[in-house]
């Protein structure tokens, strides 16, 4: 592989290779989207393949050296000088590229938060693969089901989407069993 192709090796054609227009692109989205980690960054970008993984290490490194980002505890925040060059600079970008890139830190964002909200983890249990779906609510425990999946691919796809839905399934079972109807209390006799 020649150099000029590792650095534009995994970008899509549309996507930026001017080290330039990347370190545009970070400061747009830090600005946009901060408090921004590293690692969400990464993620959107390489998955929207809209930069190499080498430029994107260089452009975020040279950022910092010129003190148009820092970087504090929970991610990348825009410095003042930061935001005059993501403000006068971001529409020399390809619109497509700039909401491509937004959507996309969006989206990891988003899944972060409800990962550490909606928590799943797999155990295997014999022949079977246990799902532990847990909802977390100010530190503790506020709901937790386990479902028992036949294979491996079945128990991955339950636990993203109650990673992506628990929220949902927890506020319908709460709303199903806390509305009251006619059929559901044992009739008198009974008790």
């Amino acid at each position: 592989m020649a150099m000029a192709e590792a650095f534009t090796a995994g970008v899509k054609p549309g996507g930026l290779t001017s080290d330039t227009e990347i370190r545009i692109l970070l400061c747009y989205l830090v600005k946009t989207a901060a408090p921004l980690t590293r690692d969400a960054m990464q993620g959107a970008l390489l998955q929207e393949q809209l930069v190499n993984y080498f430029e994107f290490v260089n452009a975020l490194d040279e950022l910092e050296d010129q003190q148009l980002i820092e970087s504090t505890e929970k991610g990348y925040v825009i410095t003042e000088k930061g935001a005059v060059v993501a403000s006068t600079l971001a529409y020399d970008l390809p619109r497509s590229v700039r909401e491509s890139a937004v959507r996309a830190v969006i989206r990891i964002q988003s899944w972060v938060h409800k990962a550490a909200q909606n928590k799943a983890r797999i155990q295997r249990d014999g022949d079977e693969y246990r799902v532990i779906c847990t909802i977390e609510d100010m530190g503790r425990d506020s709901f937790q089901i386990q479902l028992s999946m036949p294979d491996r691919l079945t128990a991955e796809m339950v636990k993203n989407r109650f990673i992506s839905k628990g929220s949902l399934v927890y506020s319908q079972l709460l709303n199903l069993l806390t509305q009251p109807a006619l059929d559901d209390a044992p009739p008198d006799a009974v008790l």
